[in-house]
């Protein structure tokens, strides 16, 4: 095999990725789920927020008395309405950045694997963090999700940058 071969063979891969266009519709799956959230959150505004757990709380069968719904009722009891729009405003935060990484992945965009990139391994070390704080099969599950996605867009941004300088040397 020839060198342009080799180059027509991976710019021909690279240019239509099926994983980094799984990822970005993933992200904007994740997107609207945080979008949802957030107008929860903010439909939660004017209720009562102790009377709505409480509610959640026997709809789902969970123990009155047990600890884990005192710990959620302690905690729920410190939102006041300030804290639930800076809550809200932090959701749709979120819900922008994983539309635009989304978008970009899925018009497979170079700007958007590398703030996919630096997003998601910025977010590595916390999760680590947690994991080590308590280990539950969700976070382990979390943090390999991430950590492949990671690991696969440092492999897919090298090799688009290699067929960068292979198109340039050509040229030149």
């Amino acid at each position: 095999m020839t060198a342009s071969s080799i180059q027509v063979r991976t710019h021909r891969l690279l240019r239509h990725d099926r994983w980094i266009i799984a990822i970005g519709a993933f992200k904007l799956m994740q997107g609207l789920l945080f979008v949802l959230l957030g107008i929860g959150a903010i439909r939660l505004l004017h209720k009562d927020l102790m009377e709505v757990a409480e509610h959640f709380i026997l709809a789902m069968r969970f123990d009155p008395e047990g600890h884990f719904v005192n710990l959620v009722m302690d905690k729920v009891a410190m939102i006041d309405p300030h804290r639930l729009k800076q809550i809200s405003a932090a959701i749709f935060g979120i819900a922008t950045l994983d539309i635009i990484e989304g978008t970009g992945l899925v018009l497979e965009q170079a700007w958007a694997e590398y703030v996919t990139l630096v997003l998601t391994a910025s977010f590595l070390p916390w999760e680590f963090f947690e994991i080590l704080r308590r280990t539950t099969w969700i976070r382990g599950g979390l943090i390999a999700i991430n950590l492949a996605v990671v690991i696969y867009l440092v492999y897919y941004v090298q090799a688009r940058m290699r067929e960068r300088r292979l198109r340039q040397r050509e040229k030149a």
